[in-house]
């Protein structure tokens, strides 16, 4: 692997890198270093302070620190051809305190040292003088806007789940509020899409919601779901524009995790190769696990959703970006 994270330090909650890890594979390739390695060491502020005073004289905890491979290598190794660019140390402690101080997220301050790491690997050096200082902070913001920010890029597209309007009309017994109206709201509003849930106990959603849905819907019918018999059936009929497989407990009030793929690999293909065989793509409602993704590609969907839910009840800024990291390195897989 071309790039190692390892973290010694325990304040950072579970703390994903992988996206970082994702994130410097990417810029070694764009800057046409794609093969070497890079050790990337996840410190704190004492550790770091102890390596800037034995390496470069500064009793002082900073930020980041780089050292290239190329430093002081005997000449009896030199002419070796090897792939390595060296190491990158980052205090976790300074990082935090920074991304505090300049308002921004932990993950964007994390993946801008990182850049500014590798860059100082490969020869830049803003202390050298007034234009390498600007031509490595052109560099940094390239790398960054073209790796780290391109989701902010995409125009955002937002599909409606109107589940809840039908559980509001089954606890009143009545026929209103209509899912079907809403959904018809929704559209005329911008919605790119109308989501609905087509539960095992029907507690919201009814068999003739959905095929009222198909027949009035104008953008794209997205039909959650269990993977049982008879909700199958029904959605073979209906033929939505995309199937979203679930899990379904009773006794939940709304859907609480992603499904788990791995477990039941053999039964969700099958699930999903009829589905393919109707022409109708699928995707899975996982949590922001990189092997529940990957197990989904192998039974064949086309594409997965991620649950969200740790990151919405995050009670903290900390948990709160460590479950975001989670996220962000699951979409990049």
């Amino acid at each position: 692997m071309p790039v190692n994270i390892t973290s010694h330090i325990r304040s950072h909650h579970g703390y994903s890198f992988l996206s970082l890890q994702r994130y410097a594979e990417k810029i070694l390739e764009e800057l046409e270093f794609s093969g070497y390695t890079v050790n990337i060491l996840i410190t704190n502020d004492q550790e770091i302070q102890r390596l800037n005073n034995t390496f470069r004289n500064k009793n002082i905890a900073t930020n980041v620190l780089s050292f290239p491979f190329s430093d002081g290598l005997g000449k009896d190794i030199a002419f070796l051809p090897l792939k390595e660019l060296g190491d990158v140390a980052i205090s976790y402690e300074t990082a935090k305190k920074e991304a505090y101080s300049y308002k921004e997220k932990i993950a964007f301050r994390l993946h801008w040292l990182v850049t500014h790491g590798v860059l100082h690997l490969i020869g830049y050096d803003h202390e050298r003088s007034e234009n390498e200082e600007r031509e490595m902070q052109t560099k940094e913001m390239e790398l960054l806007t073209k790796f780290y920010n391109h989701r902010s890029l995409t125009m955002p597209q937002l599909a409606i789940n109107v589940d809840h309007v039908s559980t509001i009309r089954q606890a009143r017994g009545g026929s209103e509020p209509d899912p079907v109206f809403a959904a018809s709201l929704c559209e005329l509003a911008g919605a790119s899409g109308i989501v609905v849930h087509l539960r095992e106990d029907r507690r919201h959603i009814q068999d003739k919601d959905v095929y009222l849905l198909r027949k009035t819907v104008k953008t794209k019918l997205n039909l959650e779901m269990g993977a049982n018999p008879e909700i199958i059936k029904i959605a073979l009929d209906v033929v939505p524009d995309m199937i979203t497989l679930v899990p379904e407990k009773r006794q939940e009030l709304t859907t609480e995790g992603g499904l788990d793929v791995i477990s039941q690999k053999k039964k969700l293909a099958s699930v999903v190769k009829k589905f393919d065989k109707a022409s109708i793509p699928v995707s899975i409602f996982v949590d922001p696990d990189v092997d529940q993704i990957k197990a989904s590609l192998d039974i064949g969907a086309k594409f997965v959703e991620i649950h969200t839910g740790r990151y919405s009840d995050a009670l903290t800024d900390d948990q709160r970006d460590h479950e975001f990291e989670y996220i962000a390195a699951a979409a990049d897989e």
